[in-house]
Formats: structure tokens, C-alpha cells, sequence
């Protein structure tokens, strides 16, 4: 979804003769401008706009069948009831203390993850570069399990080393692919390499676990939003809360850089200074998320370009139709990555009989495939 300010009567958008239900783009997508007193306009992207509501639908639907799913089933009408404070008191209860929280950190970690994966991969400029591919998650992994085995830790400890292990592992890639700046390949083997040592670190730490903190351990890797309730739900909330809207206000700077650091210098953008802050939100983003969610593979990698490919305007006609939306994506991100860690988390509950999986489980084989897609078209189209 494409939200941007500009001064001025709508200055910057190309308006194509005979066009007649609006302006267009000059990749030839519709926008919609909205003028505010004092000349200054909103541009809304159309596509991208149904593409957000769509996926905004899906999210809520999708929690609310979790919501009514389980050992005590309800109908959707059952669960918005109980939402609005019409249920029982039995309901109130499944609902609002036992599966509410579960669906909402869903919701927020899909969120977070999406994002997060958005930035990674404008900066780096390659659709690989993923979080969980350059090895925030195992950093991430890495202090949950040194809380684990050395100090035996509580749910909020062991959150807590999770968050530290990305924040330093973030920290450690920033500096070692600093040369004069940071270089989006550089980025990513240094991203690949650390991931690799880092996973060396897991399996040696799981050596030195006693089986009940190894099988603690494996559970919490795997990914789960399993007793999932307000403690997990808190911390990333207020976390989502700061740092998503600062990086809704990057939106715009990052669609420059894709242009190369030279044009977006010659806009005005601060190309060093925009990398580090938005690089530095997208760890912290990343390690809350895996901090109250496990490490879940392959959302912050599938999010982003599954957006992208959503925003394309197939309902128009002309050279607009196959055009996708330029930039980051980050608002779609969001939306798309919530929408697919819920919906993933409903399909391992519902669609397995008696073995209910964790979510991580099923987004690692829906990713993989995704990962297998994506290289093959990659080669096809001379990129690796």
C-alpha cells in the first residue's frame, strides 16, 4: 500500500491523457490523490489498497476460526459475541483468557516478521535476504538456549536472552559488513556466515543440555505459539507499537534507495543513516517477535515477496496490469505476514487430526518449497 505526502497540487504524478477514472502512475497504476487544506496530498495506490483490505480480512478471519477451534468449539458468531462482551462466562473465559492471547501474538509476530523481512530485503537488495536466512534467528536462538542450559531461566528470561542474542548478532553483522557503508551482497554473506557459526553454537549448546532442557530447548527452536497468553502478548505489543510506525515513516527514503545510493542522495535522502536506523528497528522488531513466538521460519522470507505479488493491479488493463508496486511494501508486509503466520497456525491445529503440529513445522515445509520456487526463478531469470 502506497501512502505518500507531497507538497503541492499533486506535483510528481504523471497524469496520462484520456486516462478517465483518474491519474496513473508512470508504470501506469491508478492512484487516488487526496488534497488536504493548506496544498498538501495524499496518494493512494488502488491496487494496493484492495490488496490491503483483502489481506486485512483474511487475518481477522483467520482468528477468529482459531479463535473457535479446539476442544471447546465455537461458531464465528459465538466468538464476536463473546468479543463484544456477549458470552457467557464460560465463553469469556476460553476466549478471553485462553485463546485470545494466542491469536493476538500471532498477529503481531506475523506482523513484525513480515516487516522486518520487507527492510532486510530492500536494503540488501536481494529477495533472500531474510532474517532467518542471514542468522538473526539463530542469534536470537542462541541466547534463549544460553538462558536454557547455563541458568535454567523462566518464560520472560528465556525471552529475554532471546532478544539480546539478535540484538548482538544484529549488532555483530552491521559491523562486520561495514566498509565505508554498508553493501546489501556484503550484507548477505556476512549474514549466511554468521547464521552458519551461530547454528554450530546451537548444536553444541544442545550437547551440553540434559535431556529436559534439551527437549525444552528443540520446542522452543521449532517455532509455537502454544500457550501463547498476556505475558508473551504485553512486551511484543508495546514493542510493535513504537517501532512499526517508525518504520511506516522510512517507507518513502527506502523506495529512493531501490533507485541506487547515488539518486537517492541526489533526492535528498541520507543513505547511511537511513540503513542504520532502519536495520537497527528491524532486528529489534525480529528479536521481539522470535522472543514471544519462537524463531518461525520462512514468514520474514515469503511475506515480503508474496506482497509484492499481491499488489499487482491484475484488473486493470494496459501496460499498468503486470507492473508491481514499487518499494518496500512495508504496510502489505505486515499485513501479509500476520495474515500467513495465523492462517498457518489454524491449518496446524485443524488439518493434521489428533496431532496438532506447531506452526513452525508447517511454515519451514510451506518455506522450503517457497525457497525451492523462488531459486529456480531467480536462475531462470539470471540473478544467481
Amino acid at each position: 500500500m502506497s501512502a505518500t505526502v507531497k507538497p503541492g497540487k499533486g506535483k510528481g504524478i504523471e497524469e496520462k491523457a484520456g486516462a478517465g477514472r483518474g491519474p496513473r502512475t508512470g508504470a501506469g497504476r491508478r492512484v487516488t490523490v487526496l488534497r488536504a487544506p493548506g496544498g498538501r496530498s495524499v496518494r493512494l495506490d488502488v491496487p494496493a489498497v484492495v490488496a490491503g483490505l483483502v489481506l486485512l480480512a483474511v487475518a481477522l478471519a483467520a482468528g477468529v476460526a482459531l479463535i473457535g477451534s479446539g476442544d471447546y468449539p465455537m461458531t464465528p458468531s459465538e466468538v464476536i459475541t463473546t468479543l463484544t462482551g456477549g458470552g457467557d462466562p464460560g465463553q469469556e473465559f476460553i476466549v478471553q483468557d485462553l485463546r485470545l492471547p494466542r491469536v493476538l501474538v500471532g498477529l503481531l509476530a506475523g506482523a513484525a516478521f513480515g516487516i522486518s523481512g520487507a527492510v532486510f530485503q530492500t536494503v540488501s537488495r536481494n529477495p533472500l535476504g531474510s532474517p532467518d536466512v542471514l542468522g538473526f534467528a539463530q542469534g536470537s536462538s542462541v541466547g534463549a538456549l544460553v538462558a536454557i542450559v547455563y541458568f535454567q531461566a523462566g518464560t520472560l528470561a528465556v525471552a529475554a536472552g532471546a532478544v539480546a542474542g539478535g540484538v548482538l548478532t544484529g549488532v555483530a553483522i552491521f559491523l562486520l559488513a561495514w566498509k565505508r557503508g554498508i553493501h546489501g551482497y556484503r550484507f548477505v554473506l556476512v549474514g549466511i556466515g554468521a547464521g552458519a557459526m551461530l547454528y554450530a553454537m546451537v548444536l553444541y549448546l544442545l550437547t551440553k543440555a540434559n535431556i529436559v532442557e534439551a527437549t525444552r530447548a528443540t520446542t522452543w527452536m521449532t517455532g509455537s505459539l502454544n500457550g501463547r497468553d498476556w505475558d508473551q502478548f504485553g512486551p511484543l505489543a508495546a514493542v510493535c507499537a513504537v517501532l512499526v510506525p517508525l518504520l511506516l515513516c522510512y517507507g518513502r527514503p527506502l523506495r529512493m534507495l531501490e533507485m541506487g545510493d547515488d539518486a537517492a542522495s541526489a533526492l535528498g535522502v541520507r543513505v547511511e543513516r537511513v540503513r542504520v536506523v532502519v536495520l537497527l528497528v528491524a532486528v529489534v522488531l525480529v528479536a521481539a517477535a522470535t522472543a514471544a513466538a519462537g524463531p518461525i521460519s520462512f514468514v520474514a522470507l515469503t511475506a515480503p515477496q508474496l506482497a509484492r505479488r499481491m499488489s499487482l493491479p491484475r484488473f486493470l488493463k494496459g501496460a499498468g496490469r503486470g507492473a508491481p508496486l514499487p518499494g518496500p511494501n512495508l504496510l502489505l508486509s505486515a499485513l501479509m505476514g500476520a495474515a500467513l503466520l495465523v492462517t498457518a497456525d489454524w491449518a496446524a491445529q485443524r488439518l493434521f487430526g489428533a496431532d496438532q503440529l506447531p506452526v513452525g513445522v508447517l511454515t519451514g515445509v510451506l518455506g522450503g518449497g517457497y525457497l525451492l520456487w523462488l531459486l529456480a526463478t531467480e536462475r531462470r531469470a539470471g540473478r544467481v
